[in-house]
C-alpha cells in the first residue's frame, strides 16, 4: 500500500486515535449530574417503550429499567474506557469490539430515527476497519507489550 507521508499501519493508528478521541468526547460532553441522576436512561426508556420491535422493549425492561443508575454508570464509563483504550492502544481489539457493540445497541434502539445514526455509523465503520486492519500495530501500548500479535 502506497500512501503519502505515513504508511498504512500509521494511518490506521491515526484513525484509532481519532476514534478514541471521539469516544472520549462522548463521555466528556455528557452532563454527568443529569446523566447519573437518570436523565440519559429516562430518555432511552421513553424510546424503548415506543419501539416497534417488542424484543427491544422487553430487553430494556429486563436489563436496564430495574437498574437505571448502574446502567448510566456503565454507559458513561464504557465510553471513557473505550476512548482511553483506543487513544493509548491498550487492549485495542477489545475496545474496538466493545465500541461496535455500543454502536449496535444504539442502532437497534434508534432504528426509527435515521437522523441519529450518522455518527454511530461512522464510529462503527472505523471500529470494523481498525479491527480488520490490526490498527494496534503502531503507536500503541499493545504493540509495545507485544499483545495481540
Amino acid at each position: 500500500m502506497e500512501t503519502v507521508w505515513l504508511g498504512g499501519a500509521e494511518w490506521f493508528a491515526v484513525l484509532r486515535i481519532g476514534l478514541g478521541l471521539w469516544w472520549l468526547e462522548s463521555w466528556r460532553h455528557k452532563d454527568k449530574k443529569t446523566w447519573f441522576a437518570g436523565g440519559g436512561i429516562s430518555w432511552a426508556a421513553g424510546i424503548a417503550n415506543e419501539h416497534r420491535w417488542p424484543f427491544v422493549r422487553h430487553g430494556f425492561d429486563l436489563v436496564v429499567k430495574p437498574r437505571p443508575k448502574l446502567m448510566a454508570y456503565v454507559v458513561a464509563y464504557a465510553e471513557l474506557a473505550l476512548g482511553l483504550g483506543l487513544i493509548f492502544g491498550f487492549l485495542t481489539p477489545i475496545a474496538l469490539v466493545g465500541g461496535l457493540l455500543l454502536n449496535l445497541i444504539y442502532f437497534v434502539l434508534m432504528i426509527h430515527d435515521w437522523a441519529e445514526q450518522g455518527q454511530n455509523l461512522m464510529m462503527a465503520l472505523i471500529s470494523a476497519a481498525g479491527l480488520f486492519a490490526v490498527c494496534w500495530q503502531r503507536w500503541s501500548v499493545d504493540d509495545a507489550l507485544g499483545l495481540f500479535l
